[in-house]
């Protein structure tokens, strides 16, 4: 749908002269981004990342991005979602602890308490900036001043969709109106981003132009938005690599999950270009949200270990999303990155060995530095007596080798019948060693023919 325009626009030559423009706009930037190339033969050399590809183009900014956390905002258009006033500043604390940038709240003009809870938030004096959503209209950008917010995220429809079906209005009247917006907004000293909506079923030519109209009126920040989930990373790649070649500012990008691409697509974005990513926590939105906070932040991490860990606080990551998902009635997933049930849990006999002589054998993530632990599952029919010799060592008992190769047969026979739990499991291996005692220990494994006869041993 875009690519005839992205090729016309994509071009070395235009990329360049962009690329010469915005590294004078902002010249620090252009030196990490020379850095970064210099340095991306050597993530070959650390064993526990990726030795394919890597973002080493001078468009990067996996190295330097800020997170817009929009669970105030976003997370409450939630279908469970509910935060009273208490919650809000609860989850905004929370929040700033961890180290976001932004936190963007909910439109003051959406009610009343809306508003006030704006204020509270902004009474709070967190380091963290605070936005509110506004659509493109001088009433919702006067009440949302009067709030005290460091900022204001403007927003209005560009698809045809929302032209003919939601505000009716032209690009013409887009324009007019953004300006006068966004003129009024920074003469009152406020830091502004204006973005289009569901920017990737939007005529490219007019998204570029109201871009690039919006960039000379000097906004810190244009957004675009895959209000529905339709883009792909490469669809991604095109339009910011297009989109900086054209304007000098910062690029903002929200991006929803229905397609299950949300976290892929901002990455893709900061490859390209973007410095901002909108997330909420858990992923909580519209429908079926945005990127996770904790996703997002597993995925920069792995990308740049070193530089998120100095900006988040990676520990505190858990609390937030166990406060989030007790106040919208959730369960935290499973499989949620970093803290899920099964997240740095290890089954497999040949994955249990491995793990236990180097964590980077199958961790790209270091469960230390979230403050979560590793688990190494051993009462299942696929365990290995590696990881049953590591729990014997943790217990501080004199098995051999020998011993643990024999009780990881009958663990893994008894496990047909049902798993043990990690209670049987340490109980047989207890038994079995004060068997050795008297020589009788291997009579305790031959008299035990299914696991509930372990569990009812006291």
């Amino acid at each position: 749908m875009l690519s005839s325009t992205f090729t016309r626009l994509t071009n070395p030559a235009s990329l360049a002269s962009a690329a010469a423009r915005r590294h004078a706009l902002r010249a620090p930037l252009a030196v990490r981004n020379l850095a970064t190339m210099s340095s991306a033969t050597s993530l070959t050399k650390d064993p526990s990342r990726s030795s394919i590809g890597g973002a080493s183009s001078y468009l990067s900014n996996v190295s330097d991005f800020k997170i817009i956390e929009s669970t105030l905002r976003e997370g409450e258009q939630f279908a469970n979602a509910f935060f009273s006033t208490e919650k809000k500043i609860e989850i905004a604390k929370a929040l700033d602890e961890f180290g976001v940038e932004y936190l963007e709240l909910t439109s003051p003009a959406a009610s009343t308490q809306s508003y006030n809870d704006c204020r509270a938030i902004v009474d709070l004096n967190l380091n963290a900036k605070i936005l509110t959503h506004v659509r493109c209209h001088m009433d919702d950008a006067k009440l949302a001043v009067q709030t005290g917010v460091d900022g204001l995220d403007v927003v209005i429809g560009t698809s045809s969709f929302l032209r003919e079906f939601s505000h009716g209005k032209d690009m013409q009247y887009i324009i007019d109106t953004a300006t006068e917006v966004i003129q009024y907004i920074k003469g009152e000293g406020l830091e502004v981003r204006f973005s289009s909506e569901d920017s990737f079923r939007s005529d490219i030519v007019d998204l570029l132009n109201l871009y690039r109209a919006v960039d000379k009126l000097g906004v810190n920040r244009v957004g675009i938005a895959d209000t529905v989930g339709c883009a792909s990373p490469d669809q991604v790649s095109e339009l910011v690599r297009t989109l900086r070649g054209v304007v000098s500012c910062d690029i903002e990008c929200h991006f929803h999950n229905d397609t299950g691409c949300a976290i892929a697509n901002a990455y893709a974005a900061l490859q390209n270009g973007a410095t901002h990513v909108d997330t909420s926590v858990l992923g909580i939105g519209e429908r079926n949200g945005i990127p996770s906070l904790g996703g997002f932040i597993a995925r920069m991490y792995a990308a740049d270990k070193e530089y998120v860990k100095s900006k988040y606080n990676l520990a505190k990551l858990r609390d937030i999303e166990n406060i989030v998902a007790d106040a919208v009635g959730v369960s935290v997933p499973f499989n949620n990155p970093i803290t899920g049930y099964c997240a740095f849990t290890h089954k497999a006999g040949i994955h249990a060995k491995a793990i236990l002589n180097n964590p980077s054998t199958y961790e790209i993530l270091r469960p230390e530095d979230f403050g979560m632990t590793r688990y190494v599952a051993i009462g299942h029919r696929l365990t290995g007596w590696n990881a049953v010799k590591n729990r014997v060592e943790q217990l501080g008992l004199p098995l051999t080798d020998a011993d643990c190769k024999k009780i990881t047969n009958k663990i893994k026979n008894l496990a047909d019948i049902r798993p043990l739990s990690l209670d049987d499991v340490d109980k047989l291996l207890r038994r079995y060693d004060e068997a050795k005692t008297d020589d009788s220990h291997h009579a305790i494994l031959e008299g035990i023919d299914t696991p509930d006869q372990i569990t009812q041993w006291q």
